[in-house]
């Protein structure tokens, strides 16, 4: 367990008859960032908070540094930090004093504390407005402030909960970066989303969640080849393209390949390996190419997939 920071094992929460989580199960190592994607009301939510200890699952368990969480223990939690998807700041404070109040709560004190809250500021980009009331910040300062709360006691496992969500698009992406900063640290995370852009930047693990259950798991790789995901090659040139067609349909990566305006469409398994013999064959068979393009299936399209419908459905 030395190299796992968060151990979920069969974690189960009914509400009434309503079965919100279903047997979820994974683990997060340090560095890592683990995505936990699905639309709203998938059980994303309600999972982070038993992982939290905020509710106390029916079934299963939540291990954090070696340590059983519950509803009622302090000690695990104090190596979690948890950002919600609603503001948890105080408006009238300016983000100094919402950082050094917070961290206070957490136990830091004197020159520690001076020290920690600047060194967030700066990592979250408000070190030039920490004077200023939180009230007069766009919504992204406030997500980023909110963050940055959830960073101050060095927890070894940080939870983001949809922490994107109603912000600018410039924001959206300081965000990200700060982000992409954290495991740099050694600091595991866990990101929930129903943006499927920000899973395939930011998570080295993905699971998609939907109707509280855990459909597939792994890297972003593995989930496209899990659904027998294949990839599209285009060839753009001249020459003797009808040539280049019919040796093109005796490699074994190639499952089919036709002609489309002009230029060789090629569904293919595995591109990347795949790529440079395609290009041999073509250019043997006295094609002449402008251009080639690689198109890979995405996880919308795994999701579709494994769902049977959209991600924002």
């Amino acid at each position: 367990m030395n190299d796992v920071v968060l151990d979920v094992q069969g974690l189960v929460k009914r509400f009434g008859k309503h079965l919100a989580v279903d047997d979820v199960s994974f683990q997060i190592a340090p560095a890592e960032t683990f995505g936990l994607i699905g639309p709203n009301g998938a059980g994303k939510t309600t999972t982070i908070s038993m992982i939290a200890g905020l509710l106390q699952p029916d079934e299963g368990s939540v291990i954090v540094a070696g340590q059983t969480v519950s509803r009622t223990s302090i000690k695990p939690k104090r190596h979690i930090g948890l950002v919600p998807q609603d503001l948890a700041i105080y408006p009238e404070l300016s983000a100094r004093e919402n950082l050094r109040f917070f961290g206070r709560l957490q136990g830091l004190r004197g020159k520690e504390l001076r020290s920690r809250v600047q060194e967030v500021l700066e990592l979250i980009g408000l070190a030039d407005r920490a004077k200023e009331q939180s009230k007069k910040f766009s919504g992204g300062m406030k997500r980023r402030l909110n963050i940055g709360v959830g960073l101050l006691h060095r927890p070894d496992l940080l939870i983001l909960d949809e922490p994107t969500v109603g912000v600018d698009p410039q924001s959206r992406n300081s965000i990200l970066e700060s982000v992409e900063a954290l495991t740099t640290v050694g600091m595991a995370v866990l990101y929930t989303t129903h943006y499927m852009e920000e899973a395939e930047r930011l998570c080295d693990r993905i699971a998609i969640i939907d109707s509280g259950k855990i459909q597939a798991s792994g890297t972003q790789s593995e989930l496209i080849d899990l659904t027998g995901g294949v990839d599209t090659i285009r060839l753009r040139g001249g020459g003797e393209v009808a040539a280049a067609e019919v040796g093109l349909r005796d490699l074994s990566a190639v499952q089919h390949v036709h002609r489309e305006r002009g230029e060789l469409v090629l569904s293919v398994h595995g591109a990347p390996t795949a790529i440079a013999p395609i290009v041999n064959v073509a250019t043997g068979a006295g094609m002449t190419l402008s251009d080639v393009e690689i198109t890979r299936p995405d996880l919308e399209s795994v999701f579709l997939a494994l769902t049977g419908k959209a991600l924002r459905d």
